[in-house]
């Protein structure tokens, strides 16, 4: 019975050995998968995987993408500046770029670009191209050693290059997401035309140009619709790589790279064979400016250099930003007197004594208030916004200011005629112990008001000014674009704190018959919708009456004929001026003994019926060194006025109706002397409306004669372009100190007597 159940369980083990249960399989039985389906199943479940990491990192990194904005992809515009005949001066942004509308792009460079670019462009649904994108990979990894190629789209480019650097070791993984994820979004928001319009303005085109708009008038001073086959190709074609294509520095690579543009553009089917031939047989420069001509603007830029900032300021205060709106600025600039003024005072034609001394001038046109030139410096090699002396106002403008706040008030508001006695003898401060002197420590006694200001003496201006009131004479000079301080002193009658830009167009209310007006730079602004706005100041304000305007007119021509200013005369011309020096006190002689026998400022202010100049001359660091030459003002003037009237008319001013003229004498009609009538002066008066302010003229009367004879004695020899130079006034006039003078050099130290510290300057 055992050995039967015994028996029994062996069989059975070896009939379930045998045959495995229904539906079951014996352990290490049947049959086994292949190893590539494993294999495929593992590795579609790595790339399942992969795909939900990816897609989960690509979202990850995309949700700090920028913000994409139209701004942003048309940003970077920059302006246009011009000067009076069109000439352009230079491009004002952080890039030089002029923005083209989709419209004004030609179909030839869209078809170009699209071309060598992205051949897809238009076929891609979502603004990058999986395929490409495939196709590059496996370039680039089966051919190691050639040129790596891009998967980019031309969104995905617009994109790069608006928000992204473009510098390899910037492309990261997180930042092609971002690209990727915001290409998707332009590809939904723009249309196909603005993508492509963006991109031909965004990209960089070699030698500081970005858009291709820009381009075309860098390198063949054409629009984009003027350009050949061969020269849009070649534009098409240098983004890829703008220095290498440079074709002023790499002409061969450059045609190298714009032939394949042809061909990429007869592969799609966009040109004809013989077309496409035509162009490459075009030689890479054809049509192409010269590299000169291209670095010109650069050039430009640094001659009107103090006349550009004043350009920025207007356009800003005009509500306009020059460096991003794409503007269109054609300003009131006289570039040929531009190049003309800035060879002047950086050449040798004016034997300046070293680099370091500089000056500031501006040009005006009395008749608009149009500045036409300007320089702010000399000798500082290729610096852009460099300090502008034109504009500073921390400069004394010394005797310059004698016809605006002392004697043209006296005419305006007492009728003085020119013949008015004031008195140059001892003079002190009312309320303090300083005394007023001149450069000679001499006193003239009583003279004319004519005498007085041809001859520049400081006593009898400031007396005017005190019998005039500062009150009144400060009013005026409001008029002339001129702010008193409230609390000056009596001595900012021979000195205030100007610019030549405030005298030159101060001295334009006298040129023209008594009209200020406001400086102008900009004449016009065309916005990037092509709409023009116009800019003048074409009524400007009375400041004054024609009689005060034209009696200063007529004593001033004193200056330049037998006064201060003789330096300055030119044969036959018409024309009046004023000299200016502002010495130092005696603490500054003190500190630096070197100063003697020099001034801080040097100027000379003239005008004509057509232009009015006004020269600063200095050094930056005053306490260092003076002006030794005083003459250099008169001489930048001389140079500039004889260039600017060479093809204008010359004629005389017109003494107006409420003139009348005895002798040289000139009164307020209504204030001459009742016994007298109006005569015509002999010829011999330098104050005769027909008088030429030629080097041969004689002094306009014996008795200005007789005070340059009592002052020449104490000269010391001049040159002959510096005669009779050395009876300016104002050499002294920074020693003459009160409390409250406003920016003038006599306030530097208010407690010093002038008498001591006037000093008679090297000629």
């Amino acid at each position: 019975m055992a050995q039967n159940q015994a028996m029994t369980r062996e069989a059975r083990k070896a009939s379930q050995t045998r045959s495995p249960q229904k539906g079951g399989r014996g352990r290490g039985q049947g049959p086994k998968r292949p190893l590539w389906r494993r294999i495929i199943r593992w590795a579609l479940l790595i790339i399942l995987a992969g795909i939900v990491f990816g897609g989960a990192l690509f979202f990850y990194y995309a949700k700090d993408a920028p913000k994409l904005t139209t701004e942003e992809l048309t940003k970077g515009g920059s302006s246009v500046v011009l000067a009076s005949n069109d000439h352009q001066i230079t491009r004002l942004g952080s890039e030089n770029r002029s923005y083209v509308k989709s419209s004004e792009i030609p179909q030839q460079l869209k078809d170009a670009v699209v071309s060598i670019e992205d051949k897809r462009f238009y076929s891609e649904p979502l603004g990058i191209d999986p395929i490409r994108i495939v196709s590059s990979a496996l370039h680039n990894v089966t051919n190691p050693n050639s040129a790596p190629q891009g998967g980019s789209t031309l969104t995905q480019q617009l994109i790069k290059l608006s928000y992204f650097s473009t510098n390899k070791s910037d492309q990261t993984l997180k930042r092609k997401a971002q690209e990727a994820w915001l290409a998707m979004q332009a590809q939904q928001k723009y249309s196909k035309e603005q993508i492509l319009e963006y991109y031909i303005n965004k990209v960089f085109m070699s030698n500081g140009a970005y858009g291709m708009g820009t381009a075309a008038t860098l390198y063949y001073g054409k629009s984009l619709s003027q350009l050949t086959l061969a020269q849009t190709a070649l534009l098409a074609g240098i983004p890829n790589a703008p220095s290498s294509y440079d074709p002023f520095v790499h002409p061969e690579a450059a045609k190298a790279r714009r032939d394949l543009v042809i061909q990429a553009m007869l592969a799609n089917k966009k040109i004809t064979s013989a077309q496409a031939q035509e162009a490459i047989n075009t030689p890479i420069a054809s049509g192409l400016k010269s590299q000169s001509e291209v670095t010109a603007s650069e050039n430009n830029a640094i001659i009107a250099d103090a006349y550009l900032q004043e350009v920025v300021k207007q356009v800003k205060k005009l509500g306009y930003d020059p460096y991003r709106d794409n503007l269109t600025i054609k300003t009131n600039l006289n570039w040929d007197a531009q190049q003309h003024l800035y060879d002047l005072v950086n050449g040798d034609a004016i034997a300046f004594p070293d680099d370091s001394m500089q000056t500031g001038v501006t040009v005006t046109d009395p008749n608009n208030g149009n500045v036409i030139a300007m320089v702010g410096n000399r000798k500082v090699g290729k610096v852009q916004m460099a300090l502008n002396h034109a504009t500073q106002t921390d400069r004394s403008n010394g005797s310059t200011m004698k016809p605006l706040l002392d004697y043209a008030p006296a005419i305006e508001y007492l009728n003085w005629a020119t013949n008015h006695t004031v008195d140059d003898s001892a003079y002190t401060y009312p309320g303090t112990n300083i005394q007023l002197k001149d450069w000679d420590l001499q006193y003239q006694g009583e003279m004319t008001m004519r005498q007085a200001l041809a001859v520049s003496r400081n006593i009898p201006a400031v007396r005017t000014l005190e019998t005039v009131g500062i009150s009144k004479a400060s009013s005026f000079v409001s008029n002339l674009g001129i702010k008193i301080a409230s609390d000056a002193g009596l001595s900012v009658g021979i000195g205030a704190n100007l610019s030549s830009l405030q005298v030159a167009s101060a001295y334009n209310a006298f040129a023209n018959g008594g009209t200020y007006y406001k400086p102008q730079y900009v004449a016009s602004i065309t916005t990037a919708d092509k709409v023009v706005h116009h800019y003048n100041d074409s009524e400007g304000q009375t400041a004054m009456k024609s009689s005060t305007a034209y009696m200063i007119t007529d004593m001033l021509k004193d200056v330049i004929t037998s006064g201060s200013g003789t330096a300055t005369q030119i044969s036959g011309l018409y024309q009046a001026g004023k000299t200016g020096t502002t010495g130092y006190t005696d603490e500054e002689l003190a500190k630096n003994p070197a100063l003697n026998n020099t001034v801080k400022d040097s100027w000379f202010a003239g005008y004509t019926k057509h232009y009015s100049i006004a020269v600063w001359t200095g050094y930056d660091k005053s306490a260092q060194q003076g002006v030794a030459n005083q003459t250099i003002a008169q001489l930048i003037y001389r140079n500039m006025m004889s260039y600017l009237s060479a093809n204008v008319t010359n004629s005389d001013w017109s003494k107006p109706s409420t003139v009348v003229r005895v002798g040289n004498v000139l009164y307020v009609k209504g204030h001459q002397p009742a016994t007298t009538t109006e005569k015509t002066p002999s010829s011999s008066s330098s104050s005769s409306s027909s008088e030429s302010s030629s080097s041969s003229v004689e002094s306009s009367s014996s008795s200005i004669e007789s005070s340059e004879s009592s002052e020449s004695s104490s000269e010391e020899p001049t040159t002959p372009d510096e005669n009779n130079t050395s009876s300016e006034d104002n050499t002294g006039s920074g020693g003459t100190t009160t409390p409250g003078t406003g920016g003038s050099e006599e306030n530097n130290s208010s407690s010093a007597s002038t008498s001591s510290s006037v000093q008679q300057p090297a000629q």
